[in-house]
């Protein structure tokens, strides 16, 4: 009765992760960044100066750059206090749904957007942050759902699941890009409405994950303010870090190797576009091909992770990151091909990097501890996802070049690689074991 009660729940957490997928292609990278850009790029043709929400100057193709830079840094603020408020609330669930409702209004809000570029920094800007916020209480269901031996496997699934979403809402929105004459549509408006069915996409599927996964009965949970409470838990999570060494190193790998993915993501429609001079129609077939790709690569990667542990598949995807940006970096300008063949690459080792680091992560946490050990998670990656734009946002205003911001994210890779091989697991899982024991 207890396996049926955990594979229910483990199959309503998975469709968080197709739920949130729409907004994270459709929007986040294919739709926004060239919309916005071209945007700010008539205003500056028509002599107005574009700046960053009327704050500084900024060259109208960086506008979205320092767009998820700004997104990001909110972020980092934003989501340790979201997790200890979702550790010490009676309802995990009433977080999440917060938390992924309000990303979605603001996805959907863009559909308002036809020539304000700053609206849609705002909106965009709302929706990152509140985006972050429900991954945070999401990933933190993991190990309620999941036995540290079932983890590897969920995880990829989840994000397996994720890549399916994905797929099928930019399909459609591809059809209706494609077709936006025989619909009667402009392009413009074709852009809006897929952004829409983003944000209406992420709403409506996050009810699967409210109705199935139960809020668990958790040792030390506070009674009083929660989010008083909250505060007082992040102090208290901050300080008791350095307890737990595997899962601080853990940290500070993934913040330099995951500055490399988060930008790549973030910004590879904009390469692609403003670098490499390929059209919609390529990059759009590129997500899918990282989409379609990426289903098997997850998949595969979590069964292999199954036999020779996490941490050695996390190690050799980091060392195929790095090769695939030498690729990006040398790909000639208007060479599709060759851009579709590294979209595949990428797709097949996306998603078991990303999956295989959440669930290593959730070997190295205490129980009960869960949603404010991976508010740090996020927050190690988010913070280092302030990098990465940055650098390509001051490589397009003092060097013209994409291409060098590509290449530098390499060092993060060897870096992240390097720190992450020192972590020992086994350690980590023993030293969490005891913590928990002991509050027993």
């Amino acid at each position: 009765m207890i396996d049926l009660q955990r594979r229910r729940q483990q199959r309503g957490w998975y469709f968080y992760d197709w739920a949130n997928s729409a907004f994270s292609t459709t929007v986040g990278t294919v739709f926004l960044g060239p919309y916005l850009t071209n945007l700010a790029n008539d205003a500056a043709d028509t002599g107005q100066p574009v700046t960053l929400l009327g704050l500084f100057s900024v060259a109208p193709g960086a506008y979205i750059a320092f767009v998820i830079s700004l997104s990001v840094l909110l972020q980092v603020v934003t989501m340790p206090i979201v997790g200890a408020i979702a550790d010490n609330a009676q309802s995990k669930r009433r977080i999440l749904g917060v938390t992924a409702f309000l990303g979605a209004a603001a996805t959907m809000a863009l559909f308002l957007v036809q020539n304000s570029y700053q609206l849609g920094g705002v909106l965009f800007i709302i929706a990152n942050v509140a985006f972050g916020c429900s991954v945070v209480v999401y990933n933190s269901f993991l190990p309620d759902i999941a036995t540290p031996e079932e983890r590897n496997a969920v995880s990829s699934r989840g994000w397996a699941l994720g890549y399916v979403g994905g797929i099928v809402l930019l399909v459609l929105n591809l059809v209706l890009f494609l077709g936006h004459s025989a619909f009667g549509i402009t392009e413009g408006m074709a852009v809006r409405i897929s952004l829409l069915s983003a944000g209406l996409w992420w709403a409506l599927f996050t009810i699967i994950p409210l109705a199935l996964l139960k809020d668990m009965p958790h040792h030390d949970r506070p009674v009083g303010n929660v989010v008083t409470s909250g505060f007082t838990s992040l102090g208290r999570t901050l300080g008791e870090l350095p307890r737990y060494p595997q899962a601080l190193l853990f940290i500070i790998a993934f913040f330099f190797f995951n500055d490399g993915i988060q930008t790549v993501i973030g910004l590879s429609a904009t390469f692609a576009s403003e670098e490499l001079k390929l059209g919609t129609t390529v990059i759009i077939s590129a997500v899918i091909v990282v989409q379609v790709v990426g289903i098997a690569g997850a998949l595969l990667l979590g069964r292999w992770a199954t036999r020779i542990g996490a941490k050695r598949v996390v190690l050799v995807t980091l060392a195929l990151w790095a090769v695939m940006l030498l690729v990006a970096y040398l790909i000639p300008a208007n060479a599709s091909a060759m851009f579709l063949v590294m979209a595949a690459g990428i797709g097949f080792i996306l998603g078991g990097s990303q999956a295989l680091s959440r669930s290593l992560f959730s070997q190295l946490i205490p129980r009960d501890r869960e949603a404010e050990y991976f508010s740090l998670y996020e927050v190690s990656g988010g913070a280092s996802s302030i990098l990465g734009p940055l650098v390509f946002g001051l490589s397009i205003a003092f060097l013209d070049s994409y291409r060098i911001a590509i290449l530098s994210l390499v060092v993060f890779f060897i870096v992240g690689g390097l720190l992450l091989s020192r972590v020992n697991v086994r350690v980590g899982m023993h030293q969490c074991e005891n913590a928990t024991n002991a509050v027993v």
